[in-house]
This record gives C-alpha cells, structure tokens and sequence, in this order.
C-alpha cells in the first residue's frame, strides 16, 4: 500500500522521478514474495481484482530491493535525496534504528510514521513529540519533521473481529492479550455483550492453564 501511494505521487508530479526508493525492510521483502508466488499461481485466496492485476499489482513502480545489510549501508552513501521505506516493529529494533540514528539530527528530512505505533516503542515517541530518541547507548537529537499517519494500520477494528469471532466454537474463555489496556477493556465488554461469551483482560505475568 505504501508502495502504491508513492507511485501515485511520483505519477502526479510530487514525488521527483530521480529520487530513488529504497525498501530496505527483509521481512516486509519476504512476505511481498509470498504475495508474488501467490499472483503467479493464481491462489484462490486472492482477490479476483488482484489477480486480474497480475504482477503490476505489487509492483506498481520500480523500487530497489535492499537484502544485504552492505547494500542498507549503502543507502547513506548514495548522497542526495532519497525514499526508504524500512518496517521494522515500530522502530523498536532492526535496519530502521540505524537509518533513524543518521535522519533524525538533520531538519531536511522527514520522517513518516506509517500504521499504528503502540505505547512503549520509539515510533510512539516519536508521534508523541519526543525531542531525543535513545538507541544504541546514547541520545539522538529529533531535529527531522515528523508525521503520523496511522490509517494504513493492518489491524481489524472492533468489528471486524466480533465478525470473525462469530463464526467460531465459544470458547470457555476468551483471552484479550494484544493492544493498549483502555481498548483491550473495550473490546473485552463488546464480546461479553455481543456474543456472550466470558472475555478477560489478564493481568502482565499472570498465568493460565490452557485445556
């Protein structure tokens, strides 16, 4: 989706045809492989709409894919302006803490907070206004401007999962052990009062006996 928004910008004119895209993330390269097996074989778990698209729905501009952790060293080598698109857990370890550590002191760049960022990580900070990021032992300086922008989140709203929840066996009991607490809470009532079922926060370190 990224990747289709920035040709959509390079197409209008916004985005400068000679600055390079870098997608320096393995795991975000990985899963757009499986994605590229999936548009070859013609999976039926594919969208019709996407597999009519073929190939160019996952690549709708070139892009270049960085694996080695030479060639995301590289990218600070290149000189000039450039995109890197680098996923990797809400900036709480990978290749994006060294990209940040050389962007972050420098006001010419721009940093863009793509999805959700959870309390605790540096992405969150990051939103929240943090003037220094700490990584690697010492303080950097947040000198680049930063942007949240949280609607490509992947997670199902409170909807979607009481829908998936529907079509399942009730549970003895419902375990909530992702997201923040007040909408964790929230959605614990929701099931309780849509489906009926026993929904439970648990408390951090608490035990339970699965059968």
């Amino acid at each position: 989706m990224v990747l289709h928004e920035l040709a959509e910008l390079r197409r209008a004119g916004c985005l400068p045809a000679g600055v390079p895209v870098y997608v320096d993330s393995p795991m975000a390269l990985a899963a757009l492989d499986v994605y590229r097996d999936a548009v070859l074989a013609r999976a039926p778990e594919l969208r019709a709409a996407v597999s009519e698209a073929g190939m160019s729905v996952l690549s709708p501009e070139p892009f270049l894919a960085v694996r080695s952790v030479q060639e995301s060293v590289d990218i600070s080598r290149a000189g000039g302006p450039a995109v890197i698109v680098s996923a990797s857990g809400m900036a709480t370890g990978g290749r994006v803490l060294h990209h940040l550590r050389r962007l972050l002191p420098d006001p010419r760049n721009a940093v863009v907070v793509v999805g959700f960022a959870a309390q605790g990580t540096r992405a969150r900070d990051l939103v929240d206004g943090a003037k220094a990021l700490k990584m690697f032992g010492e303080y950097v300086p947040v000198r680049a401007s930063v942007t949240d922008v949280p609607h490509f989140s992947a997670h199902a709203d409170a909807s979607q999962i009481i829908d998936w929840l529907r079509d399942a066996r009730a549970p003895h009991t419902t375990y909530l052990v992702h997201g923040e607490p007040d909408a964790a809470a929230a959605l614990r009532d929701r099931i309780e009062e849509t489906l009926g079922w026993t929904a439970v926060v648990p408390r951090s370190g608490e035990h339970v006996l699965v059968r």
